[in-house]
């Protein structure tokens, strides 16, 4: 860079066969000085000429080659944009040189990688055309592939960008030189043409249109292993927009070569053959028939066990595609012994590798009760719980939407899903503030099929006190069907605090009045008594406390409590003997209950003509006062 500011500062100077070259718009002042003048200029005979443009030449390949080292470094791009490298690119994309076209070219591609707003500037300085109307145009092979790279790094960010590279004529350009006899360029034009597709079906449409599918095709039937690899990929982008589009690549033959790829040793080959053949399954019920009727299943699980992670998840994806859409086709897989194979890749795999397993038995379970049975009897539920641990919160929502799938179907279903506390990791996904909107409706679908079936209440319970009202309602319902039939579980119920929060959940608020929640929580109620229920009322203990204040007692007093009776056996202090007073004096100034009054017997009457003696009538009266009195 230094050479070509050094060589453009001093070319006003310069004086060729008596000519002087103007120099109106060159300010010496803001000229760097030259403290030395360089050799080549020194000498000003005829024979330095060639060497002064070689020395041009030198440093314009110097500079692209240095831009192109620069830019393939994310801390560079800022300090490139800043010197205005997009507009000097511009100029050496049209140079003279192929050479320094092919750098300024890699330049351009790695620049427009890092970011999106620079592929747009490209757009904007026409650098686009200059790539497909000035570097594609030529016999260089080399300028071709780096033109492709570049035109590759800018269609990948949006479908916009692609549209705009369709709009300059690039796709017609790209399809034609599909049929270059150097694989490289073939390889890049199938970059490209996949990138294009694979934004948006209505790009897939213009791709097919131009007549890429054919070549690809025959780009499958290519020695070289890239080649191969690449064209795969771009079927496997155009296939997966939609039943049309892959129907038009089935037109054309791929699914054949597509078969043959499968079997090759190359592990990235292998897997775009089989992420085509997926693309091409997940479409209907149809294309899955096609796919399975050419023995691609067998092929499938036994790439699901292959050494290479990213092979095992394209199997997956394939018999994931397979096997969703029709009981008939996961019975297949079943019979195949594809069951082992899918548990053994959740165990085996991780991360977000693990992803197309678990969809596959999701898929499987959800189709009839012995499907997921079969699941649960090759240690299924064991693998989808390990998944459930996973640090991706995608593996785990997952994970939670097949459990949910396998416990849908009877409680015995639901009491091998429910065991071992997956009903509170389930709860922990749908409770994380990381999880998205998505996670979390698929953690509260499992939750609540997994719930409708339960029937055991102990696993239920730890759901109460850490559930919120959107998963509780469920959680309650349950109990609301279970406790009014079976004395044992009110027992329990009552026994472990159950009743106790669910009195909680009411004072507190969380259940209004309006609510599904509170209607069932109403209807337990009505399972226990009153007494039982207002004991385990939050409230209870200061409605006790308050009655406690306000009751009155009503005694009868016998002072001897205090004295003759209690120190019967021992002579009573003086001091306390006045205590003991004032204790009586006390209850005497109370006002004194009414005692039970007896009437007393009416008078005897003597009968006429009867003499009774005076002794006798008087004793008889006596007798009869004293029975009154001890009454």
């Amino acid at each position: 860079m230094d050479g070509v500011t050094h060589f453009c500062g001093t070319w006003g100077r310069l004086t060729f066969f008596g000519l002087k070259f103007p120099q109106e718009n060159i300010d010496e002042r803001e000229m760097p000085q030259q403290t030395t003048t360089p050799t080549i200029i020194a000498d000003m005979s005829p024979r330095s000429v060639p060497q002064i443009f070689q020395q041009y030449q030198i440093a314009r390949s110097q500079f692209a080659q240095a831009v192109a080292d620069a830019a393939s470094r994310p801390e560079s791009v800022e300090q490139l944009l800043a010197g205005n490298v997009i507009h000097l690119l511009r100029n050496l994309l049209t140079d003279v040189s192929p050479a320094i076209q092919q750098n300024a070219a890699i330049a351009v591609g790695r620049l427009a990688a890092h970011d999106a707003k620079i592929a747009e500037l490209l757009v904007q300085q026409d650098i686009i055309r200059i790539l497909l109307f000035f570097n594609m145009d030529k016999s260089n092979r080399y300028l071709k592939r780096a033109a492709l790279m570049a035109l590759r790094s800018v269609v990948k960010h949006s479908a916009d960008l692609a549209k705009a590279v369709i709009d300059l004529g690039g796709l017609e350009q790209i399809v034609a030189s599909l049929e270059e006899f150097d694989p490289g360029v073939k390889e890049g034009c199938a970059w490209v043409l996949g990138y294009i597709a694979r934004h948006d079906q209505k790009l897939a449409y213009q791709v097919i249109g131009a007549g890429a599918v054919p070549l690809l095709v025959l780009c499958l039937q290519e020695p070289e292993v890239n080649v191969r690899t690449v064209a795969a990929s771009a079927l496997s982008d155009i296939c997966k927009h939609g039943n049309e589009t892959a129907q038009q690549v089935l037109d054309s033959g791929a699914m054949h070569h597509l078969i043959r790829a499968v079997a090759n040793v190359d592990p990235k080959l292998k897997r775009q053959a089989l992420q085509s053949l997926a693309a091409i399954a997940k479409h209907s019920e149809v294309m899955t028939s096609l796919v399975v009727d050419q023995e691609v299943l067998p092929l499938a699980l036994e790439h699901a066990g292959h050494p290479d992670e990213l092979v095992r998840k394209a199997a997956c994806s394939l018999v994931k595609e397979i096997v969703k859409h029709s009981p008939e086709m996961a019975q297949l897989m079943i019979e195949a012994g594809g069951l082992g194979v899918l548990v053994d890749s959740v165990v085996r795999n991780r991360g977000e590798a693990k992803l197309p397993g678990i969809m596959a038995l999701g898929f499987v379970a959800g189709h009839s009760p012995e499907m997921a049975l079969s699941i649960v009897y090759s240690k299924g539920v064991d693998a989808l719980a390990l998944a459930l641990d996973d640090s991706n919160k995608h593996v785990a929502a997952a994970s939670a939407w097949a459990l949910g799938h396998i416990g849908r179907h009877s409680p015995e279903h639901a009491k091998h899903v429910s065991s071992n506390g997956l009903l509170s990791k389930i709860l922990g996904i749908y409770n994380c503030v990381t999880s998205s909107d998505d996670m979390k409706e698929k953690a509260k679908t499992a939750l609540k099929l997994i719930l409708m079936r339960t029937d055991n209440l102990e696993v239920v319970e730890p759901l109460i006190t850490d559930a919120p009202p959107q998963i509780l309602k469920y959680v309650v319902a349950q109990y609301s069907k279970v406790l009014p039939r079976d004395p044992i579980a009110r027992r329990n119920f009552v026994t472990s605090g159950g009743l106790r929060k669910l009195q909680e959940l009411l004072s507190s608020g969380k259940a209004p009045p309006e609510s599904i929640l509170f209607e069932h929580i109403n209807f337990i109620n009505q399972c226990f008594p009153d007494d039982v229920v207002k004991y385990f009322s939050p409230n209870y203990p200061s409605t006790l406390l308050e009655r406690v204040e306000e009751f009155t007692p009503n005694l009868r007093i016998d002072p001897s409590l205090w004295s003759e009776r209690l120190f019967s056996d021992t002579v009573i202090p003086d001091d306390v003997k006045e205590e003991i007073e004032a204790l009586q004096r006390s209850f005497e100034a109370e006002p004194p209950e009414e005692e039970e009054t007896i009437p007393e017997p009416p008078p005897e009457v003597e009968s006429p003509g009867l003499g009774t003696p005076k002794g006798k009538s008087k004793k008889s009266k006596k007798k009869v006062s004293g029975k009154s009195s001890k009454k």
